[in-house]
């Protein structure tokens, strides 16, 4: 099983991957910048770490693989232990374990795990299509010394002329002068006429409202039906899973069990594994549901994982 090729699916939708008894792959978006000499612009990305200490298992990861190889979520975690292993027996050798798109971790002198991210993949969504441009460099010291080189040789020297007067300038003014005033005239007249018109329209349209409000007042026709808005509904993409089942029995059984619990549990529709989904509740933020999972898991291990719809 390629493992790292799930962790890298999921490194698109979520700012966080758990891998269970290993550690936890952390992004964070990082703004669009410019750097080096020759100005080369980076577009806005995710910026991926390794967290060591965070090695609990959140079934985000576990889940995704049993959807994805149509196996049970305990298969799936078996899965993912048998490949942890691998990877810390070559941790304890000193060699290198290369993540595919994600990045490789290596031992140093003091036996500490270290990360190096790889930068070939941008996992910002956003950023789809985005590519780094190199802008090249500007030579600006050697254009000033050509400027500067002209102005020594070749010096500029302003003479004053004599002022020169045309008459026929005087009679281009008056012209001028002439075809404004008729121009002004003309524009008064239009404006006036537009006026008249449409003091006449505005006229004719109150004749003919004042005639509807009569008739309205007389005339009454069948009762308007009556149109219902719909209301919208408030968007909660964020589910916490409790369990998704195969029989719809046992996905009602469950609803059951969580309703008399307490919880604001309801079903999901089937998914395209034809899997029925109950969940513990849905929440309009990550943040809500994220804080739920963890009030969960205090006390046990509950199995619950985050769906985003």
């Amino acid at each position: 099983m390629l493992l790292d090729k799930y962790i890298s699916d999921l490194l698109y939708r979520y700012q966080c991957v758990t891998v269970p008894n290993f550690g936890a792959f952390v992004t964070e978006n990082q703004s669009a910048k410019v750097s080096g000499s020759a100005s080369t612009f980076l577009p806005p990305r995710k910026v991926i770490s390794f967290n060591v200490n965070i090695k609990n298992n959140d079934g985000l990861l576990a889940n995704h693989i049993a959807l994805q190889e149509n196996i049970s979520y305990d298969k799936a975690l078996e899965s993912i232990n048998y490949q942890v292993n691998i990877w810390v027996l070559a941790l304890e050798n000193r060699d290198r374990v290369v993540l595919h798109n994600i990045g490789e971790i290596f031992v140093n002198g003091e036996y500490n795990w270290i990360f190096k991210p790889f930068e070939t993949v941008n996992y910002l969504v956003s950023s789809f299509g985005l590519s780094t441009f190199v802008a090249p460099e500007m030579k600006r010291e050697q254009l000033l010394k050509q400027v500067e080189a002209f102005d020594v040789k070749e010096p500029i020297l302003l003479v004053p002329q004599k002022k020169k007067t045309y008459s026929f300038i005087k009679y281009a003014a008056a012209i001028t002068l002439l075809l404004g005033a008729g121009t002004a005239a003309y524009k008064i007249q239009h404006d006036q006429q537009v006026a008249t018109d449409t003091l006449l329209v505005q006229k004719e349209v109150q004749r003919e409202v004042q005639q509807s409000i009569q008739e309205a007042t007389f005339f009454i026709g069948s009762p308007s039906v009556s149109v219902e808005l719909p209301v919208k509904e408030e968007i909660m993409p964020y589910h916490v899973i409790a369990g998704a089942f195969r029989s719809e029995k046992n996905a009602e059984k469950a609803l059951k069990m969580l309703l008399e619990e307490g919880y604001k549990a309801h079903i999901l529709e089937k998914n395209r594994q034809g899997l029925t989904p109950v969940v513990y509740g849905s929440y309009k933020t990550i943040e809500e549901a994220e804080a739920e999972i963890k009030n969960l898991n205090k006390e046990e291990d509950t199995g619950a994982w985050l769906l985003i719809d």
